[in-house]
């Protein structure tokens, strides 16, 4: 092996070295079928003396393959991600690729920005919480290998937590605790799960005689929970459903700081049952669901895109159950 500070070989001085043509260490790294066994050997020997390793993108050029996958995400700050990044990051090595993480810090330029250098560097991506149009998803997916976790677009496939069924469980658990009013601290204007929410919470408070309200944006964190809570004061509701549980922790803080008992004056829910939501004061009641196990279909999805199998078509929308995990911010409605 060179010393550490020595220059790199390349292929050239492991062709030189073994009195081939550059052509032939190729083909006899990447495609060795193609070369004489003895010849193969030789080359391989010398390599592995000179200590030269091949560039997995150069190898990638006659099988079109990096064993690569890329993830982005869209606020790697969130909890909530990394029950994704590891579910993906497991079904990746499993499946002998490496994963690179992105984080596109909510903006939908940055996501498709992205897409389009590493392009040709990556077998596929999976976006998480993508904030781009529906429009713009399924131009790139007409272009790359493209899966969605927390997102659903026609035609491209998908992992979902059901929300949906999940929203229904958050206003029967409110509606329970005698609750006929609830608001809706809804996140980001291209949050597509913010919609889908909102969207759940109305027919169901309708079914309970519950009015239901919906206030925001509010920024996804912990920071933008102060004007959360003020709002969801100022609406008169006896409960609150924040978008996610950063939002819900900080709006806790600032009914603390207010003096507003929870769940006494006023119930509170958030969704994901991040880490951290059972340790809060008082513990979370949240939505949870299996988040690692969204991101491993995500990269399941993508690599039978890759590598489909023969008369079975590749699964499009994978929906996973979801449940309300129960804790000290939601009580009986005041009196």
């Amino acid at each position: 092996m060179p010393p550490e500070n020595a220059k790199r070989p390349t292929i050239y001085d492991v062709a030189r070295e073994a009195g081939v043509a550059t052509s032939t260490v190729s083909r006899a790294l990447s495609n060795p079928d193609r070369v004489n066994a003895r010849t193969r050997e030789h080359i391989v020997a010398v390599a592995e003396r000179l200590g030269y390793s091949t560039n997995p993108l150069a190898r990638a050029l006659p099988s079109g393959r990096t064993q690569t996958l890329a993830l982005f995400v869209s606020d790697i700050t969130n909890p909530h991600f990394f029950g994704i990044i590891r579910g993906a990051e497991q079904q990746a090595r499993a499946a002998g690729c490496t994963l690179i993480v992105g984080d596109t810090e909510e903006s939908p330029d940055l996501e498709s920005r992205n897409i389009e250098r590493l392009g040709r560097s990556v077998d596929g991506f999976v976006i998480a919480a993508s904030r781009m149009t529906d429009k713009a998803i399924k131009q790139l997916a007409a272009q790359h290998r493209l899966t969605l976790v927390s997102r659903q677009v026609g035609g491209v496939p998908n992992a979902i937590v059901d929300h949906v069924d999940g929203t229904r469980q958050i206003i029967e658990h409110l509606a329970s605790l005698g609750h006929r009013s609830v608001v809706y601290l809804a996140g980001p204007r291209r949050s597509w799960l913010a919609g889908q929410r909102w969207r759940a919470v109305q027919p169901v408070a309708r079914r309970f005689d519950m009015t239901a309200a919906r206030l925001g944006p509010f920024p996804p964190a912990v920071h933008g929970g102060a004007a959360a809570a003020d709002a969801a004061l100022g609406s008169g509701a006896t409960a609150a459903i924040a978008h996610n549980d950063l939002l819900a922790i900080g709006m806790l803080r600032r009914f603390a700081e207010r003096g507003v008992r929870v769940p006494e004056d006023i119930s509170v829910v958030g969704y994901d049952d991040i880490f951290g939501a059972d340790f809060c004061s008082p513990p979370l009641t949240t939505l949870a669901g299996p988040f690692e196990e969204a991101g491993r279909v995500a990269v399941d999805l993508l690599l039978s895109m890759r590598d489909p199998v023969r008369n079975h078509p590749p699964r499009r929308d994978v929906v996973l159950p979801s449940h309300l995990a129960t804790r000290s911010s939601t009580g009986q409605a005041p009196r």
